[in-house]
């Protein structure tokens, strides 16, 4: 086997370029809107929390942001905490629930769809993280078709 000829990694080590942003800084212009749509499964990848701090990001940026679970993704929306509610059961457990919450009260507006809650998933309204509004299943269309009509950028994600 070959000898390594470099000292070991450490903690503070930098293995990428983190200073150098190939593209500007996008900033939303007056008025603009953005909307961020998911329907996926909480917590069996990535993509919810990451399309979380994607809106948030939005909303620093200027966007008038909104943020539709719909399908799966209202279970992104329900409150939860083990063995009480609010409670992380692990490290992580709770940053869904805590990037909505911070998503709303940075003023970016977010929406469930109420078939998928209550149907799909079993749960009611007071189930929701505060601050979420729950909307009727015609409404996820319209909502999509206003952004769409206000020339809003749209962050549409599905996963199985």
């Amino acid at each position: 086997m070959p000898k390594v000829e470099h000292a070991p990694h450490k903690d503070g080590d930098i293995f990428v370029d983190y200073e150098n942003k190939v593209f500007e800084d996008v900033k939303a212009d007056p008025g603009e809107k953005a909307l961020v749509t998911f329907h996926t499964v909480a917590f069996e990848g990535s993509i919810g929390f990451v399309n979380l701090l994607q809106a948030t990001r939005l909303i620093r940026k200027g966007f008038e942001t909104s943020v539709l679970l719909y399908g799966p993704g209202v279970t992104l929306g329900v409150q939860r905490g083990f063995p009480r509610l609010g409670d992380e059961a692990f490290p992580g457990h709770m940053n869904c629930n805590r990037q909505i919450a911070k998503i709303i009260e940075e003023g970016g507006k977010v929406y469930a769809c109420r078939f998928a809650l209550q149907a799909l998933y079993g749960h009611g309204e007071p189930s929701l993280i505060p601050g979420i509004t729950p909307i009727n299943p015609q409404d996820v269309l319209d909502l999509l078709l206003l952004h769409r009509r206000d020339n809003a950028f749209i962050l549409d994600t599905w996963t199985l």
